[in-house]
């Protein structure tokens, strides 16, 4: 499916890509790394990780992800090992979910 020409962008999803760009700018800074340092960690253009660091919202969550990595940014944990027993919780929970969300039918009559 081909991706829409001008999404529409809610102020949270920015704030929040900005933010993380932030951060990530941060901790790129306080560990003494350049971007082309971090671009090649990466695997990634240098354009790329400046893009993430502005809050770009149309930079991909992985890569996003991949520099906060290289750069040290922890965003779930403070640990790998913490981190994949929330996502066994998540997938757990998630289990138990519906395999499919359905629009309702009608009203609800509620008048006992």
């Amino acid at each position: 499916m081909p991706k829409p020409a001008n999404r529409p962008i809610s102020r949270y999803a920015k704030e929040a890509a900005e933010l993380l760009g932030l951060l990530i700018r941060r901790a790129r800074v306080e560990h003494r790394m350049t971007a082309g340092e971090v671009a090649e960690r990466a695997g990634m253009s240098r354009g790329l990780v400046h893009r993430i660091e502005k809050g770009d919202i149309g930079a991909s969550i992985g890569a996003a992800f991949e520099v906060a990595s290289v750069v040290g940014l922890r965003l779930f944990d403070q640990d790998a090992r913490g981190m994949t027993l929330k996502a066994s919780e998540a997938q757990s929970v998630n289990t138990l979910l519906p395999q499919a969300v359905r629009a309702s039918t009608g009203k609800v009559n509620d008048d006992f």
